[in-house]
């Protein structure tokens, strides 16, 4: 499960380096793509503006194959308040841009699956699949709107694999 979020995350990264370098954050002191997973950050008391944060919500198994069949949803959570040259006024044209930065980057919707907890990482025996996002309805609080869109990930438990 751990390296199918792994790669998940990763492969999104990788896919929004290309898609708008542009989109980028300063964490922890260091520049990188504007894309994180919420469970390996400290908590924070409202989530980052202008990028992607990933957020793992439900998982289930599937044991009726010849290896379990993981499920898991991850919602991935993203904000803006506009720019400050046009008063917040653009924020609606750049939620649009999120929108179809993030429709780039799951296409397409399969990769190998990889551990990252070895250097260098390594290729395993099975695919990451991903459907098509679910586009929640966008909420506005005060100056920011933010949007959820919902995607399934599937993938097999290899042997021993955590």
């Amino acid at each position: 499960m751990e390296n199918a979020k792994d790669t998940f995350y990763i492969t999104l990264r990788n896919r929004l380096a290309a898609v708008n370098p542009q989109r980028v954050m300063v964490l922890r002191g260091v520049q990188r793509p504007g894309i994180l997973v919420e469970e390996a950050e400290a908590p924070a008391a409202q989530l980052p503006g202008d990028v992607f944060v990933l957020r793992w919500t439900a998982m289930s198994a599937d044991t009726q194959f010849p290896a379990t069949m993981m499920e898991m949803v991850c919602e991935v959570l993203y904000a803006t308040s506009g720019t400050v040259n046009n008063a917040g006024l653009d924020r609606g044209r750049l939620l649009a841009e999120m929108d179809a930065e993030l429709l780039a980057m799951l296409s397409p919707n399969s990769v190998q699956k990889m551990n990252y907890s070895v250097t260098p990482a390594a290729a395993m025996n099975t695919m990451v699949f991903w459907s098509e996002p679910a586009f929640q309805p966008v909420t506005t609080l005060r100056d920011r709107l933010t949007r959820i869109a919902k995607v399934t990930v599937w993938a097999y438990q290899e042997q021993g694999e955590l």
